[in-house]
């Protein structure tokens, strides 16, 4: 978990250089070659400057050992920095389709060819970024929230290249605001489906892909097993699944035998539901000791 934690750190860390890099870039040539795609893009990108920022930090944070205040450690901190990020793809979405609308009444004349290098440089950067970040771990919440930047960001660059591309060809400025509005939506999609999964696991529901009824039956029906109940299922961080229940067994049993059914249940539920941290309460209500903890 560890190696993982630290290879998110050095992907995000080289994201962060190269997007914080061409943002300066951006905004020079905005203002030189008078283009207000490149400035809006450059304000897009402020918000994804910060968004890896914030990534990066939580990552860092996520490092630190567990204390007696934070028993769980500070694996959610990567939680919240996803729902910040998403939070604020939300925002650059309607500054985008503001600004975009705006444009369709008063497009304005730029620097087709200037406009066109920096597109393709913004383009290559956001791209590279993305790869070392899918690279590094994909599954990850806090890496999915900043590649969604990355993403809308490359896409944002392809409209700048459209854009001029269209301007300098046809003559078509209002190819530029039309593409903002595809990529405003997309934007949106992304950060609506970001926050919907991080606030899933703050509120602790099931991971998707657990059905709690399925892994229910599956505790119900191990050898020995009376009842279940009590099963909570949850994520302590963003990717690794939890849970806790108590399991009633039907016959007496000593502490050995208890612990031993306890490991094969948790065996079984790392091996069908990839369900690795599990506690497991046997009960046995005929047994001299009422009952027995496996955590």
């Amino acid at each position: 978990m560890i190696g993982g934690v630290v290879s998110r750190r050095r992907a995000l860390a080289v994201a962060l250089v190269a997007n914080g890099g061409f943002l300066a870039v951006e905004v020079a040539a905005g203002f030189a070659f008078g283009s207000l795609a490149l400035l809006a893009d450059a304000l897009h990108m402020v918000a994804d400057v910060v968004a890896l920022a914030l990534a990066y930090a939580a990552v860092r944070v996520a490092l630190r050992p567990a204390t007696e205040r934070h028993t769980y450690g500070f694996g959610r901190t990567e939680v919240l920095a996803a729902q910040a990020n998403a939070a604020l793809m939300l925002v650059g979405a309607v500054v985008i389709a503001v600004e975009a609308v705006q444009r369709l009444s008063r497009p304005e004349p730029f620097a087709t060819t200037g406009v066109l290098v920096v597109g393709a440089l913004g383009l290559v950067v956001n791209a590279g970024s993305a790869v070392v970040l899918a690279r590094a771990e994909e599954t990850n919440l806090n890496v999915r929230a900043a590649l969604w930047h990355l993403g809308s960001d490359a896409a944002g660059s392809v409209a700048v290249i459209i854009a001029a591309l269209g301007a300098a060809w046809f003559g078509a400025d209002r190819l530029d605001p039309i593409a903002s509005l595809l990529i405003s939506a997309l934007v949106l999609f992304g950060a609506a489906g970001l926050l919907r999964a991080s606030t899933h696991i703050l509120l602790e529901a099931a991971p998707p892909g657990i059905d709690t009824n399925e892994v229910r039956a599956a505790l119900a029906a191990a050898e020995g097993v009376e009842a279940v109940h009590h099963l909570h299922v949850w994520t302590t961080g963003s990717e690794h699944a939890a849970l806790s229940a108590h399991v009633v067994v039907g016959e007496a049993v000593s502490l050995h035998d208890a612990q031993e059914r306890a490991g094969a249940l948790k065996a079984m539920l790392a091996e069908r539901f990839a369900i690795t941290h599990a506690t497991l309460e046997v009960e046995c209500h005929a047994c001299p000791e009422a009952g027995f903890e496996h955590g």
